[in-house]
């Protein structure tokens, strides 16, 4: 046992000699090893960035410091990526001794790191470039894994003392630029404390970020100021995307980063006081939100990302718990789950972003409600998809109606449809209009067509077909853009008196909220409705309801309409303008229109919708009025260069969306 204990002692004392001999090597050369570490550098950043590297001047102060003067690195034939005039850091030693870089302090005095596009070439983009050489893994990527060695690197790489003057970010994107100049960014013993001068080709502002943040903790708590009072300006993109946004305040949160066994999770929160943002894709004036509140908990494991349940949004009153995924255990699965907990129906209405839904304020409600919404989508099995949303009411009533009059559609009322800004001549919706048509009025065929069409099963829905938006996103997705919606007649009706027809979230938002409380508050019957809607929808160029389009097409009354006249009409609803690519130079239906005919006519045959005894006529239609000029018109525009706005509609009608009904 003495001899063992004698044998350990030697050894430990001839490991310890060895490294203090190491140490003293290391510390006598230590400045011959950065210059060759600085050369390889050097070396490398020439011959796989195609980028010079260079540094005036580099040595040691002490065992873990190091200093460095003008400092640069300069892509060739592109600007100067970075340029930093003096610069001290020091690296934690016993971390790497274990093979971990880890910093310990970093002073920057006079930096520049600027990021350039101009024309098609960008001082950045041979840091972009994938390695050709590098293997491709069939592996699955395990996320937790992977997210854990990238964010601790990055956290190492973050010094727990920070002392920065004068450093300043640069971007020009063809003109168009922003600079964000760090007077001052100082982290010592957690606390942070910054000035920063913002600006841009639009505006100049001084923001001041303070807080506490801990890179070995992992732990962050800052909040963003303007120093000169006012909301604070998000730079750039407004010139780059034509968005405009700021916000009064802004608190970010990192309260834990932990890897749990297999898992890793990222805890904390953000709030924003104020938000204003304004895109012309978002809605037409600005979209704001007084309070909001993000706790979040971002969860990665070996085949899944996702956004807990635990999480929860808040928006002024309203408090959603959300419920994202992205699964690939065996396939790609999509999930997300959003429940909004019983709350009262009016903090939800009071609680709505302004500018976003204008046509709901002014809404009084009683009562209460809770929502949830289920989606997922199998990437590799599409036709599984699962939509379910489902909305439970307690005494849920409206007693006042906001801008939107949705009652005025039980009276007589002016219609004025509003195409690319611009209001058409007004159409009045009532018996002193000669072309009005009452419903009974209208030949029964017409009815039976266009609800084949349009909306299979609008006198039984409350708005909305569940199976018409499974339907649309399977479609969406496929095509990667947004192809098709899953309109129903409702949501027509809503577009179309009391919406414009601009393509924003705000249009479409207002759109599903007001076919909600017209559908289930039973404000308008549904023969009204669809009375309506045959008298205002557009049916041609400048043709507006149905007792316009019998004449314009065929000299007749609606009520005298054939069954095949009937499906010509409700066949060119989506693409009313571009009826004329339907006929050939003689006036009769081309070959792809009468094989719509056809669909839809055996179609309602098999449904029961029609009889054996209206079979579809092999000819067609034959149109008799003023449509008949059009044909002409276009033979001259095929002659002389196809008008913008006559490009021919697609030759296959949508016929999936027929196929959401019971057949």
């Amino acid at each position: 046992m003495r001899i063992n204990k004698k044998k350990i002692g030697i050894t430990l004392g001839i490991l310890f000699v060895l490294f203090v001999a190491a140490l003293s090597t290391f510390y006598y050369f230590r400045d011959e090893i950065l210059k060759v570490t600085l050369e390889k550098v050097a070396v490398k950043m020439e011959r796989d960035f195609d980028s010079k590297f260079t540094i005036k001047t580099a040595s040691f102060d002490g065992i873990s410091a190091v200093r460095f003067t003008d400092v640069v690195l300069a892509p060739k034939h592109a600007d100067t990526l970075f340029r930093i005039q003096k610069m001290k850091t020091s690296i934690s030693f016993w971390h790497l001794l274990i093979g971990d870089l880890q910093l310990g302090t970093l002073e920057i005095q006079n930096g520049l790191v600027q990021l350039t596009k101009k024309g098609k070439v960008r001082n950045f983009d041979a840091f972009l470039k994938k390695n050709k050489n590098q293997e491709v893994s069939s592996d699955k990527r395990d996320y937790a894994a992977l997210a854990k060695r990238i964010i601790f690197r990055l956290l190492n790489l973050v010094p727990s003392d920070m002392d920065i003057k004068n450093l300043v970010f640069k971007l020009d994107d063809n003109g168009k630029k922003a600079t964000i100049d760090v007077k001052k960014l100082a982290l010592d013993g957690g606390d942070l404390e910054s000035i920063i001068h913002v600006k841009t080709n639009t505006f100049a502002q001084r923001w001041r970020i303070a807080g506490e943040a801990d890179p070995r903790d992992r732990t962050a708590d800052i909040q963003f100021f303007n120093m000169d009072g006012g909301p604070i300006k998000v730079p750039y993109f407004d010139e780059r995307f034509n968005l405009i946004s700021s916000f009064d305040s802004i608190h970010l949160n990192v309260e834990n980063i932990e890897s749990d066994g297999d898992e890793f999770h990222i805890d904390g929160y953000t709030s924003i006081a104020n938000l204003k943002v304004n895109h012309p894709k978002i809605a037409s004036k600005d979209v704001i939100i007084r309070n909001a509140r993000f706790d979040y908990r971002l969860l990665l494991g070996e085949d899944f990302i996702s956004v807990d349940s635990s999480s929860s949004i808040q928006l002024n009153k309203i408090k959603i718990q959300p419920y994202l995924a992205y699964e690939t255990e065996e396939d790609t699965v999509y999930k997300m789950n959003i429940r909004i907990p019983k709350m009262q129906a009016q903090d939800f209405i009071s609680s709505l972003p302004d500018g976003l839904f204008t046509n709901v304020q002014g809404m009084l409600a009683s009562g209460s409600f809770d929502y949830k919404l289920d989606f997922m989508f199998n990437k590799n099995k599409p036709e599984t998809i699962i939509f379910d949303s489902k909305l439970n009411k307690e005494n849920l009533r409206i007693y006042r109606f906001g801008q939107a009059n949705l009652g005025k559609m039980n009276g007589d009322f002016e219609y004025r449809a509003i195409i690319n800004n611009v209001r058409q001549r007004p159409v009045f919706v009532g018996s002193s209009n000669p072309d009005y048509t009452p419903l009974n009025q209208i030949s029964p065929y017409l009815k039976k067509c266009v609800l084949t069409t349009e909306d299979p099963s609008f006198f039984r829905h409350r708005g909305f077909i569940t199976e018409a938006f499974k339907q649309s996103i399977i479609k969406n997705i496929k095509t990667r853009k947004f192809s098709r919606g899953g309109s129903t007649i409702s949501m027509q009706l809503i577009k179309n008196v009391f919406l414009t027809r601009e393509k924003t979230l705000s249009r479409k938002l207002e759109e599903i909220l007001l076919v909600y409380i017209l559908e289930n508050n039973r404000i308008v019957s549904k023969e009204r409705m669809l009375e309506v809607y045959f008298n205002i929808i557009e049916w041609g160029p400048n043709v507006y309801g149905i007792g316009e389009a019998s004449r314009f097409y065929f000299q007749k009354n609606p009520a005298d309409l054939t069954f095949n006249e009937c499906l010509y009409l409700a066949t060119i609803i989506p693409s009313p303008k571009k009826f004329m690519y339907q006929f050939d130079d003689q006036g009769n239906l081309k070959g792809f229109a009468l094989k719509n005919q056809r669909y839809l006519s055996n179609l309602m045959l098999r449904r029961g919708i029609v009889t054996s005894s209206d079979s579809i006529n092999p000819y067609g239609v034959s149109l008799s009025g003023n449509a008949r000029s059009f044909l002409t018109i276009r033979k001259a525009q095929d002659t002389t260069g196809v008008a913008v706005d006559s490009i021919p509609p697609k030759e296959d009608f949508d016929f999936e969306f027929l196929k959401t009904d019971e057949d």
